[in-house]
């Protein structure tokens, strides 16, 4: 399991209308490949609001079939154990995205 990488969850929340979601594991390395037995994930969804900034547009390129948002004010935690459907991975160029929106997601100054 790799930082950026996208799994489909069966059924992540009882509150989520989805059977299915998608989620993008950001949890540092450091922490995945240790001990602990949950990751810190985001959630994709179909529906994009406009002009938010802690979205991040994925879509086919990284293995989903619609184009799709990450939420980044919507983190969650999961057992790594859930996490076996992998889906695909995001680029160089949209880690460096995803970095920069979970800064502002999480009000983190440079």
């Amino acid at each position: 399991m790799k930082r950026g990488e996208l799994y489909r969850i069966y059924k992540p929340h009882s509150r989520d209308p989805k059977k299915y979601r998608v989620f993008v594991v950001v949890s540092r390395q450091l922490a995945i490949d240790s001990s602990f037995s949950t990751v810190i994930c985001a959630p994709i969804y179909t529906k994009c609001d406009e002009g938010l900034n802690t979205q991040v547009d994925v879509g086919i390129i990284e293995g989903l079939k619609h184009d799709s948002c990450i939420y980044c004010d919507e983190l969650v935690s999961f057992q790594k154990s859930v996490l076996t459907d992998f889906i695909g991975a995001l680029s160089p160029e949209k880690m460096v995205e995803l970095n920069e929106t979970l800064k502002i997601a999480l009000a983190i100054e440079d």
